[in-house]
């Protein structure tokens, strides 16, 4: 069993601000070292196109770029290197797994991947120069897995397959894209049919009202569903699933057995975050380990994160940052079973 641990940051002001302010966090940290070392070890399999890329994000989030540039300066890389690490845009996906639930006032979820690839972060970003402000854990220090943002809009998304890619932007920066440009569940829709996207993913929303759309995308075609549970395969588009469900299914039964919206988020949060209820997993080299659980309350704007299993979460207060309170803690801790270090460490 191994301690681990996610700083709590936060920032208020400009994205080329954060963006640099970003860098010069990674430089103390051993995140750069160990990109390095997994580019030698799996090669890109995805071609960087400058003008391409800087197109896309000044179409559908032009401060983004910015936030790129930013970290340009403070490390000091070409932009192909910045992009190649942190573009968010033609990156090659994974195997991965994770498990969303949804009633009116919170989403519950299991966000399961490689420990390897986690950045130990989670962020509060307030931009004086367009965007809503958000609260999320960090992936590959521009994405976001999940999150929230002022508006009360909630996200999170689960993988599909890594067939037949295309040319667009990954699950983890449409994360970031939903959280920082939509207000609700209408315009987080909108906002995917618009976009290319590299890999096929269903992401789940929720918003202040109630209101859950599922909406299962592929490089190829999108179909937004109402439903409030969502595992690793396609309900709609299933002739796009992988062949191999059985992980998948066995955690849908599960969940769908144990968790409704009859029980408080406390109590669901309890089931999703226990090794023994068969939602949460285990198999971290696998890439579908269970990193940590999280719950978002768009009313209260609150969330609850634990890392790693059998754990009481620890509660992060939004609403009271935006009007201006400290944080109140620097780091969230817990521990994984595995030996696997997170991408900072």
């Amino acid at each position: 069993m191994q301690q681990v641990k996610s700083v709590v940051t936060e920032f208020r002001g400009n994205h080329y601000d954060f963006g640099y302010a970003q860098g010069e966090w990674m430089k103390g940290t051993l995140m750069l070292k160990n990109r390095e070392r997994e580019w030698r070890i799996r090669r890109p399999r995805f071609d960087v196109d400058i003008e391409e890329t800087k197109q896309m994000f000044n179409e559908f989030a032009p401060k983004i770029w910015d936030e790129l540039t930013g970290l340009q300066d403070s490390l000091e890389m070409s932009m192909t290197q910045v992009l190649q690490n942190f573009g968010g845009y033609r990156v090659y996906a994974k195997d991965s797994g994770c498990s969303i639930f949804t009633a009116d006032d919170f989403l519950v979820r299991n966000y399961d991947y490689h420990p390897a690839t986690y950045d130990g972060r989670l962020t509060f970003f307030q931009p004086d120069d367009g965007g809503y402000a958000t609260m999320a854990p960090v992936s590959r220090v521009t994405g976001r897995m999940d999150g929230m943002n002022e508006k009360g809009l909630t996200m999170g998304y689960n993988f599909m397959h890594r067939k037949n890619p295309g040319d667009g932007f990954v699950c983890s920066m449409i994360g970031r894209l939903i959280l920082e440009t939509c207000r609700d569940v209408e315009e987080a829709v909108k906002l995917l049919k618009a976009i290319p996207h590299r890999s096929s993913f269903s992401y789940v929303l929720l918003d202040k009202r109630g209101i859950t759309q599922i909406v299962e995308v592929t490089p190829r075609e999108i179909n937004v569903r109402e439903h409030h549970y969502c595992t690793n395969h396609f309900e709609v588009l299933t002739h796009e699933n992988r062949k191999v469900l059985t992980d998948s299914q066995e955690r849908m039964t599960a969940m769908t057995a144990q968790v409704n919206d009859g029980l408080t988020a406390v109590q669901a949060f309890k089931v999703m975050n226990d090794t023994t209820a068969g939602i949460f997993s285990d198999k971290y080299s696998s890439w579908s380990g269970t990193i940590h659980t999280s719950c978002y309350f768009p009313n209260k704007l609150k969330m609850h994160i634990a890392l790693g299993g059998d754990m009481e979460p620890v509660e992060l207060d939004f609403n009271s940052w935006l009007e201006g309170a400290p944080l109140p803690l620097t780091e969230i801790k817990g521990q994984l079973d595995t030996h696997l270090k997170f991408a900072s460490e």
